[in-house]
């Protein structure tokens, strides 16, 4: 039998109902669908107001849907029976200042229904996963906020969960500090363990996930991996053609460089030297790259770099987001 989805979503959609007499509908999520598959690290993005909070609420059973279906590790969106099989970890976790490392997991292990016995078997494994072991005895208050985040990641870990959910887990932390969080969330991942991650920090996103979706007042814009973003943008810039951007540095004549990019969409970046130039162009297609390198070698201009430049995940995110509020 096929393994279901760590989390599916087809036609999800949310409406809330504002105001006492003239009630006014908004739509916080529209026929949103995609899957997440077990093992996938798996980034879910988009600007503020996205719909981001609503789906992971539906997910997780806080708020109901209005229409769709949603599911989570097999079992319906909500479902106590698929909530026991998740581990989440909150934007904003409160851990009292007065606790230490051991205490914490023991309080928040406890509110999961996992025992002491296994808190005290599982605890010391977990704080060596997030880096935390030489600190287990010392109190929360002289944690900084890095290693509380890693702290509240290992509560989410005490009752074994096949999914985690990561609300904002590197905002507000140090470059050090979110170094360490990828490292762990890698280190879960190569376990096994499917991650769920929201956040608007796209640089992070790009280093940590494979696969992203795109929300955008509760339209999904795009979902798909992070290594093909690019080609999608790059479609959507060229209306249907394959477009990909390559930068050049090249070495000769300025009248011959000239002549050699007579037809084509090109910018000077920088110049080198007295004869060295760096330039971006955009090419259709490989043949179309090969009569560009063609042609400069038959003006005699030397091609000393040649490299194809990467869409980063926010150039793209910017993109997507803007073609979809753009006005007919």
């Amino acid at each position: 039998m096929k393994e279901s989805p760590a989390i599916q979503a087809d036609g999800l959609s949310k409406t809330y109902s504002e105001g006492l007499v003239f009630r006014k509908r908004f739509a916080a999520l529209k026929d949103v669908s995609f899957t997440v598959l077990r093992g996938e690290v798996y980034g879910l993005l988009g600007p503020n107001g996205a719909g981001k909070t609503t789906f992971l609420k539906i997910l997780l059973g806080i708020i109901s849907k209005s229409s769709g279906q949603a599911s989570m590790m097999g079992f319906p969106a909500g479902s106590r029976a698929g909530r026991r099989l998740v581990g989440y970890l909150p934007e904003h976790l409160r851990i009292p200042p007065h606790m230490t490392g051991y205490t914490a997991l023991e309080c928040y292990g406890n509110l999961s229904n996992v025992s002491n016995r296994v808190i005290r078997e599982k605890r010391d494994g977990l704080l060596e996963l997030v880096g935390l072991a030489d600190r287990a005895k010392d109190r929360c208050k002289n944690y900084s906020k890095g290693m509380l985040q890693r702290l509240g990641l290992a509560q989410t870990l005490l009752h074994d969960p096949q999914l985690v959910v990561l609300d904002e887990p590197t905002d507000g932390l140090d470059p050090g500090a979110r170094a360490e969080m990828r490292d762990v969330i890698h280190k879960l991942a190569e376990r096994g363990v499917t991650i769920f991650l929201n956040s608007h920090l796209l640089h992070e996103v790009e280093m940590t996930c494979k696969q992203v979706a795109i929300l955008d007042r509760g339209n999904l814009r795009y979902s798909g991996s992070v290594n093909e973003i690019g080609d999608y943008v790059n479609k959507l810039t060229g209306e249907g053609r394959e477009v990909a951007s390559i930068e050049i540095t090249v070495s000769g004549d300025p009248e011959a460089i000239h002549e050699s990019f007579a037809d084509r969409t090109f910018e000077i970046l920088n110049r080198i030297g007295a004869n060295e130039f760096a330039i971006r162009v955009e090419s259709t297609d490989q043949a179309a790259t090969d009569q560009l390198i063609d042609r400069l070698r038959s003006n005699d201009v030397s091609l000393i770099e040649l490299a194809c430049s990467q869409v980063s995940l926010e150039d793209a995110f910017l993109k997507i987001v803007e073609d979809g509020n753009a006005k007919p």
